[in-house]
């Protein structure tokens, strides 16, 4: 396609995500100046900082809901700021999004949730799409949920009904935002360890939150959100977030 390249350009061949001296535009508003940004295949990577501070307009510049106006981009081989308008669905194939929110259709079963994406997204076999499902529901637990309502869940089964939803069309990059935001602490680590499970089949994972508690239990690469800069927290340093 048009808007794509090669991988091999990048400094590695293993760089999914690199950022250049990127300015992040929300409308007409600077959110974050000046990010350069790297994430490679595989890697489990958190983005943390206060509310406002700019972390889900990273995020939505990354799948290309925030167009790039300013700097460098590439994800999963899409140039950001040449991208054109008929490839950025092919560009979130391979971002799979979980939101906060969960974003389910309440008029629907979990399976026909799954299959209608599918369908969206030019699936037309309906043996291939029931072998899909199946295969995603097992991936995050819930194999035997498949019949049932939304409002019929948990919280944290509705979460990784999101997260299944992501995986259906085998992204290279699962994008979270605030995932455990509406989950209790032992469901929320439920939703780490699955998404760190995911990290280890080769997809990068970028979580954006502001919870201190899984940021420290389960350490991983931090990026921090802050004063309109993004800042890359070191392992021997404290991430001070309690109050975010």
């Amino acid at each position: 396609m048009a808007n794509t390249r090669n991988m091999d350009d990048l400094h590695t061949s293993e760089r999914i995500i690199e950022l250049q001296n990127c300015n992040i535009w929300q409308q007409d508003h600077l959110v974050l100046t000046d990010v350069n940004l790297a994430v490679s295949k595989g890697e489990f990577v958190y983005l943390v900082g206060k509310v406002g501070s700019g972390k889900t307009s990273l995020i939505k510049t990354l799948n290309a809901q925030l167009p790039l106006k300013e700097g460098k981009g590439f994800v999963a081989g899409y140039d950001l700021s040449a991208i054109k308008e008929r490839d950025i669905p092919y560009l979130r194939r391979k971002t799979g999004i979980v939101f906060q929110d969960f974003q389910l259709l309440i008029d629907r079963s979990v399976n026909e949730n799954l299959e209608f994406v599918l369908r969206a997204t030019g699936w037309k076999d309906k043996i291939e799409i029931e072998k899909r499902i199946n295969e995603v529901l097992d991936k995050v637990g819930l194999s035997l949920k498949g019949y049932k309502m939304p409002h019929q869940l948990s919280g944290g089964e509705q979460q990784r009904v999101v997260i299944g939803r992501a995986l259906l069309n085998e992204p290279e990059i699962i994008l979270a935002d605030e995932p455990t935001g509406n989950l209790d602490p032992e469901t929320s680590e439920g939703i780490i360890r699955l998404l760190r499970e995911i990290s280890s089949t080769g997809r990068a994972v970028i979580i954006a939150t502001h919870n201190y508690t899984l940021v420290k239990k389960f350490p991983a690469r931090t990026i921090k959100c802050e004063n309109g800069k993004i800042i890359e927290v070191k392992d021997d340093e404290e991430i001070e977030l309690e109050n975010l």
